[in-house]
């Protein structure tokens, strides 16, 4: 019965840990097409919402890295899977609170292998799967996607630099359309599937689902494509900001070039099965498109504030993952532990938002 309970604490936390990845994550799909005019806000969230839904249907090879590739699924309990997201959600309403665009992705696998470690050691970690499949890829990323995207808006300035800049500029807002619903095709594809990848792994550590058949059930694809398209709806208003003016100033073609970089990307690591993030791709394009037009356009300060967070994801949500786990163990191997756990985490979120509410009135 204990393990019953368990179970639906770790599927509805892990749905609240897609929620704030769909919120937290907004500003990659929508930053750069809102602070070029080319769509409204609200408009521009709600498409990214739709697309989110339809690219978690995708493919799920990311959600089979989650789940087989980065901790070994026999020694992995629910508690440690709803431990590691707590880890997770903690450090996604950090950043999103001080406004810092880091990566959901990696929190959540740094909660997941900080509350692994913490009850079954090292023993329990893949070591490789977590260099070849989440590390190396996040440093890469970024820095292709930079690539990526100053080479596009070079050929791009000498394709139209010559022509009139107000059919350029309406010309590019509408390719920043497609551009953008790529984007928010891909983010849908690789971020929900890291959701359905830990719910399956708690399935496979209360024996619904047999470790050597992993597998993922269509209800935990809806419902975790549901809850990321639900969270990208709401909107992460403050990393928005953050993402689409305090790193570049940028003009249309730039935001065209950073989406088309930033999808390109997303989509061909999501088939690869890697894990990525998505915050750290489309933010390497955006801070490309800046720097090929000229170097001073980026702010480097702000950059540099981000890599900062970037750095820091794993190794801070893993604390708070390992920190949960111990809290939980306290209690005994029983429901009581995750019970608490989890009170306190929605005494706590109610304190954030309702902070954030009176902000905003004051």
């Amino acid at each position: 019965m204990d393990g019953d309970i368990i179970l639906v604490i770790v599927i509805v936390t892990a749905l609240a840990f897609d929620f704030t990845n769909g919120f937290h994550d907004t500003a990659n799909v929508v930053a750069t097409a809102i602070s070029t005019r080319a769509v409204a806000p609200r408009a521009a969230v709600a498409f990214a919402a739709i697309l989110n839904f339809i690219g978690a249907f995708l493919s799920l090879e990311v959600a089979a890295t989650v789940g087989k590739a980065i901790v070994e699924a026999d020694a992995i309990t629910p508690t440690i899977v709803f431990a590691g997201l707590v880890g997770a959600i903690a450090w996604n309403i950090a950043t999103w609170w001080f406004g810092l665009p880091s990566s959901s992705s990696h929190a959540l696998i740094g909660g997941l292998v900080g509350a692994a470690f913490a009850a079954k050691g090292p023993d329990a970690i893949l070591g490789e799967g977590l260099l070849g499949k989440v590390v190396i890829p996040a440093f890469v990323a970024p820095i292709l996607a930079f690539l990526v995207a100053g080479l596009s808006i070079l050929l791009v300035y000498r394709i139209v630099g010559r022509l009139r800049p107000g059919p350029v500029t309406r010309g590019f807002k509408a390719g920043q359309l497609l551009s953008g619903g790529l984007l928010a095709l891909s983010h849908g594809t690789n971020d929900a599937q890291k959701t359905m990848g830990i719910i399956t792994l708690a399935l496979v550590a209360h024996g619904d689902i047999p470790a050597d058949d992993f597998h993922v059930p269509f209800w935990v694809v809806f419902a975790s494509a549901s809850a990321i398209a639900l969270g990208t709806y709401s909107g992460g208003w403050r990393i928005i900001k953050t993402l689409g003016t305090k790193i570049i100033k940028m003009d249309s073609a730039q935001g065209f070039s950073a989406q088309g970089a930033g999808a390109a990307v997303i989509l061909a690591a999501s088939h690869a099965g890697y894990p990525l993030s998505t915050t750290h791709t489309i933010s390497g394009a955006v801070m490309g498109a800046g720097a090929a037009k000229r170097l001073s356009a980026v702010r480097w300060g702000v950059a540099g504030n981000m890599v900062l967070a970037w750095v820091l994801t794993i190794p801070a949500a893993g604390l708070i993952g390992g920190a949960s786990y111990g809290l939980t163990a306290i209690f005994g191997d029983g429901a009581i532990g995750p019970v608490i756990v989890m009170t306190l985490l929605v005494i706590s979120l109610s304190v954030v938002f309702a902070k954030r509410a009176e902000g905003k009135h004051a």
